[in-house]
């Protein structure tokens, strides 16, 4: 997958703005949990029989950039967990999954859902 590195809360406001017309991907990712780890191997990886992610994702290292992983709870009201995925649509959170829960498959199925929302 194609990441754009999420380093600052300004960044949001430009997330809710490309959400008005398609899907976005925001991965928050520790860096020192194994099972981050293994979640970001699965989302890279993805899964070629389904297809691509073709919307923005973006990318969270949470240890770098604790006060936007705050802003990012406090914005969409998903309480923090990781690794998490959040799919934004129109401003607003429409899916999060977290842990072991996130795979490829799901992620972009609910990518595709949020895309005819």
């Amino acid at each position: 997958m194609e990441w754009t590195p999420l380093v600052d809360v300004a960044q949001l406001d430009a997330i809710d703005q490309l959400s008005k017309n398609h899907p976005v991907l925001i991965f928050k990712h520790s860096t020192q949990c194994s099972i981050s780890q293994g979640a970001l191997g699965r989302m890279d990886a993805g899964d070629p029989a389904a297809g691509a992610i073709g919307s923005p994702s973006f990318y969270l290292d949470l240890l770098a950039y604790r006060s936007v992983s705050n802003a990012v709870e406090a914005r969409y009201g998903i309480r923090h967990e990781s690794p998490q995925v959040l799919v934004i649509r129109d401003g607003r959170c429409v899916f999060h999954t977290s842990h072991r829960a996130i795979t490829y498959v799901d992620t972009l199925a609910a990518m595709e859902r949020a895309a005819v929302q």
